[in-house]
Order: structure tokens, then C-alpha cells, then sequence
């Protein structure tokens, strides 16, 4: 039976219907362009002028092998290897975290920051757990003049991370393999630290969608401790960064939307930290955590 488009488009997005899988249209369409070596508009733009289009049958079979993957919950992401961020595609896999829009919060905040000015000695950033790079390689290439340092525990998200400034063409970035709250860490000092750390409680963790759960590292996504409440790295980088920053530094944390109070406690209760605010997401959830050192 021939392989049509729309057809498989209608059937792929009832399997993932039935699967109970997030955004299953959208899943089907980016399954199958990928499948087709074609971008997600292109098949769009397929589907309305040539509906009809037969599939030939080796890209029927890899979108076929594709939809199997994704009806077993594994996310787009991991099954085509990349994911947008920040308006440039970068690869993932299941050594790292899958980039999400809310990260794109801490880019912003960091931009507005180092576009205010600083002097040259001092345009330098370290992106703590950086991942795939997402925030590092993004920061690097939106600031040409600065110089960074991804760090990450992790040798594969690390390796990842080097791809993808080799890939974007990010030549001011530095990588070390390293725990950033052990001694090995460079001490700076930086003009600007960034952090997405493992921020997820134990208890919030057996409630996330099964396509985290199951998939994404989960040492990326909780502290490594038992019982954790969710704020041990946060508020251990926060007592470090006093030591790390130049004054007048800035510092920003991806943080969960009920963290914000204990870390403007923790804040306030150190002297070295002035302009302590939170910075709302896309969704106007309390995301980011910002601080100066005064």
C-alpha cells in the first residue's frame, strides 16, 4: 500500500493520540519531515499543494521506525537528534537535557546585562552544567567580544556541547570537565555567571511527564542527595559566586517558579549581593534568579 503524506500524517498523529504522547500532530509532522530530509515548513506547505505525495519506501520505513520510537514516549528531540534554541538548531542527546523556550529567559537577561557595558578585561561569562550548550554557545555567538567557559560534571554532555560550538561556529567558548561546586572549578573572577542547575525536588520529580522521567538524565534535572528539596545547587552556587564574580558581576539561575522566596531570602541575607530580583518566563511563571555583587 502506497505511503501518502497526509495519510500518514492523519494515522501517525492518532498512534501518538492513542499513546498518550505530548502534542501528537505536531510530533507526527516533525517525524516525518525529518524522515523526508525537509524542514517542518516545507512539509506544511507539501501537505496543502501536494497531499498525495507518496512516501518512496526507505523513507516510509525511517519515519515508520521514527513513530514506533515516539509512541514508546521517547521525545522529538532525542529521535532527530536536534532541537531550536534561541532561533538556531543544536544537537541533544540523551546525555543532555533537551533545551526548552524558559531557558531562553536566562539568554535575554544576560544580553540585556552585557550590552549595558563592561569593561573589556571584564567580558567574561562561566555557564555552570552547561549541558548541550544551549546557553553557552548562544551567549558566545550574541557576544563575539566576550570570552566564556561551559562547564559541565559529564563527559558526554560535555563532548555534545563542543559539537555544537564547533557546529555554530562559537571560537570564544572554552570547555572544562569538571564538578563546578568542587575545587577544580577556575576561580575567575567572571563578569557574568550562568546556571541551569538541577533544580527539580524529589517529590516533584515522580510527578513530571513520563517523557522526562523516562529519557531526559535525571542528575540534570534533581540534586544528586536524598530527599532533595530542589534549591541545593541553587543556593550552594549562590553562596560561591560571591567569589567568582567581579564587583558589579551578575549572576542568573534558571530556577523552579515556587524557588523565588528562598532565594531572595538567601540573597538578602548575604551583603555581597545588591539588585536581587526574579525574572519572569514566556508563561509570566517566575523562572530566573538575577543578582548583582556589590
Amino acid at each position: 500500500m502506497a505511503a501518502m503524506l497526509r495519510a500518514l500524517v492523519s494515522r501517525y498523529t492518532e498512534r501518538f493520540e492513542t499513546a498518550g504522547v505530548d502534542s501528537p500532530r505536531l510530533s507526527a509532522e516533525v517525524l516525518l519531515a525529518h524522515a523526508m530530509g525537509i524542514s517542518r515548513a516545507d512539509l506544511l506547505k507539501t501537505l496543502i499543494l501536494e497531499p498525495e505525495t507518496v512516501l518512496s519506501p526507505a523513507v516510509a520505513l525511517k519515519a515508520e521506525s521514527f513513530a514506533a520510537r515516539r509512541e514508546k514516549g521517547e521525545p522529538v528531540a532525542y529521535i532527530t537528534g536536534v532541537r531550536e534554541f534561541y532561533g538556531r538548531d543544536f544537537i541533544v542527546t540523551p546525555a543532555t537535557l533537551i533545551p526548552r523556550p524558559d531557558t531562553e529567559t536566562v539568554v535575554d537577561a544576560a544580553l540585556d546585562f552585557a550590552r549595558g557595558g563592561m569593561p573589556p578585561e571584564q567580558q567574561t561569562f562561566i555557564d555552570l552544567g552547561t549541558g548541550s550548550g544551549a546557553i553557552a554557545v548562544t551567549l558566545a555567538l550574541e557576544l563575539p567580544a566576550w570570552r566564556g567557559l561551559a562547564v559541565d560534571i559529564s563527559p558526554d554532555a560535555l563532548g555534545v556541547a563542543k559539537r555544537n560550538a564547533a557546529a555554530l561556529g562559537a571560537a570564544n567558548l572554552d570547555f572544562i570537565l569538571c564538578d563546578y561546586l568542587g575545587p577544580a572549578l577556575p576561580r575567575g573572577p567572571y563578569g557574568m555567571i550562568t546556571a541551569n542547575p538541577p533544580y527539580v525536588s524529589e517529590e516533584e520529580y515522580h510527578a513530571v511527564s513520563p517523557e522526562v522521567r523516562c529519557f531526559e538524565p535525571g542528575t540534570a534535572l534533581v540534586p544528586p542527595v536524598p530527599g532533595a528539596d530542589g534549591l541545593e545547587h541553587l543556593v550552594a552556587i549562590l553562596r560561591m559566586a560571591e567569589g567568582l564574580l567581579v564587583p558589579g558581576g551578575l549572576l542568573l539561575m534558571e530556577m523552579g517558579h515556587t524557588q523565588g522566596g528562598a532565594l531572595m531570602d538567601a540573597a538578602q541575607a548575604a551583603p555581597a549581593w545588591t539588585d536581587c530580583r526574579v525574572i519572569p518566563d514566556l508563561a509570566g511563571l517566575p523562572r530566573v534568579f538575577r543578582a548583582l555583587r556589590g
